[in-house]
């Protein structure tokens, strides 16, 4: 079968998404002062959850990474604690989806780490971990947990391995050993039976998750392949990589049969590579370049054209990397449907941008928020490696969300002068319900903070010139 070409250009159609747009943080609801590592390994360097950001960091004699609660935005004191246990460079890390407080790093040292966390970050460097993983020949690039599988996880190492960890009982109970080359990047389909690679011997894979064993093989010489992701149950892939021409390129392949590419699209000619999210729950796909500020989203759907353009959200700013934001953090009442963490290295900055619907939210979004997958695994390691598939257990958004104020902006204008004369005492006597709720509050009394400021600022200068009248007077009398 011929690959089809994707057209990118919009055209209109009914979708509840099609007016999605990107929006940057202001500069108080960012991390500044993040001394981001310049590894030029391609990889993300961070990760986010509805509790922590963790950065890999720039360091000497050694791999490290910052842990910051999620509220704590603004300028980070450069002597904020580390995780500094690993002695090379540090090129993953990755939260555990059921643990909050648990994450995985993997080091040019060659180990894999897990951390806990203690609740409200670091008070001073961690260098003890929980679990110490040695099996790897060369040094290990990518880490991933199972998505429904409490105790698992997998690394995949420069020495062209793939070793599976059950947490449970500390040891390595898999080794994959399929691929000749480095491993570029690994993704698990939606219960995690299935796994697939992309390997720098130019070859895409996909095997099962627990033997290793390759079901389905793509010699990707057309189409060099740099990152590839399952589409949630669509039962398909897509690749992200470089055409034969140089230009960037994404394909859509069949899972179950890789010997053609579905369609394929030229997306540009920047030589940066381009990281793919996509989001489950919207079937939407956003495409991030690395080295530009550009992201693309696309909208999937099961015929052709295959992927819909939606829009793009472009900034000035260069991303070394991007961290994503688990569903169950996004802010409901906003109607954000999906947030990225963006590094920017020469400014050591960590810029949140949110992918918003617009449109009034009454009520719960019943429409845009289905049904999600949450922290309760859906199976033990045992069940798992005794052969049981399970999809993830999922939850409702509904609890997050925080009704809009049904009394107006009177209402509204109100609460701002109660802020205004209580001033920070607030933060003090407020109990948040959420994190979210605790952040809209915080940045209202920075905003009320400034607003006082500049107006004592204005007395203060109108103070000067009546001071200066009066004088000017009195020299006019004598």
């Amino acid at each position: 079968m011929p690959a089809v070409k994707m057209s990118w250009r919009p055209a209109y159609r009914s979708s509840k998404f099609r007016n999605v747009y990107g929006k940057a943080s202001s500069r108080e609801e960012c991390y500044e002062g993040v001394p981001i590592t310049r590894n030029v390994h391609d990889n993300h360097f961070c990760a986010i959850n509805p509790k922590f950001l963790a950065v890999v960091t720039e360091s000497s004699g050694g791999g490290s990474f910052l842990v910051i609660p999620i509220y704590k935005t603004g300028r980070v004191d450069p002597h904020h604690p580390k995780v500094c246990g690993h002695q090379g460079s540090v090129l993953d890390i990755k939260w555990n989806p059921f643990r909050d407080n648990i994450i995985a790093s993997c080091s040019e040292d060659c180990t894999v780490r897990i951390w806990e966390i203690p609740d409200g970050g670091l008070r001073r460097n961690m260098t003890e971990a929980l679990l110490v993983f040695t099996g790897h020949s060369r040094k290990v690039g990518l880490i991933e947990w199972h998505p429904t599988c409490s105790g698992i996880l997998f690394s995949a190492g420069y020495d062209g391995k793939i070793l599976l960890w059950n947490l449970e009982e500390g040891k390595v109970v898999r080794m994959f050993d399929s691929h000749s080359d480095v491993i570029l990047c690994m993704s698990f389909n939606t219960d995690g039976s299935l796994l697939a690679t992309s390997c720098k011997d130019k070859k895409l894979r996909i095997m099962d998750a627990r033997s290793g064993r390759v079901l389905q093989e793509a010699d990707c010489t057309r189409h060099r392949v740099g990152r590839v992701v399952f589409l949630g149950n669509t039962k398909r892939v897509l690749t992200t990589g470089v055409s034969q021409w140089n230009t960037r390129q994404v394909a859509l392949w069949d899972q179950e049969d890789l010997s053609v590419p579905i369609s394929e699209e030229e997306i540009d000619g920047l030589s940066g590579l381009l990281f793919p999210f996509y989001d489950a729950d919207t079937h939407m796909l956003y495409l991030a370049g690395k080295a530009n500020g550009n992201i693309r989203y696309y909208e999937v759907s099961p015929e052709k054209p295959y992927l819909q353009y939606l829009m793009e959200f472009s900034s000035p700013a260069p991303q070394k990397g991007l961290g994503m934001m688990p569903k169950r953090g996004m802010d409901v009442g906003e109607c954000e449907v999906f947030r990225f963490y963006k590094l920017v290295t020469m400014k050591g900055l960590v810029e949140p941008i949110s992918m918003i619907v617009p449109r009034r939210a009454e009520k719960f979004q019943d429409d845009i928020y289905p049904m999600t997958a949450g922290t309760e695994p859906a199976l033990t390691a045992e069940e798992w490696l005794s052969g049981i598939n399970r999809g993830p257990i999922l939850i409702s958004l509904k609890e997050n969300y925080k009704r809009p104020n049904p009394a107006g902006p009177k209402s509204a204008k109100r609460e701002r002068r109660a802020l205004a004369i209580k001033g920070l005492d607030l933060l003090e006597n407020v109990s948040s319900k959420t994190d979210n709720e605790f952040l809209r509050m915080f940045y209202r009394q920075q905003d009320e903070l400034k607003r006082l400021q500049k107006e004592l600022s204005d007395k203060d200068e109108r103070i000067r010139q009546l001071e200066l009248e009066l004088h000017n007077l009195k020299n006019v009398t004598h």
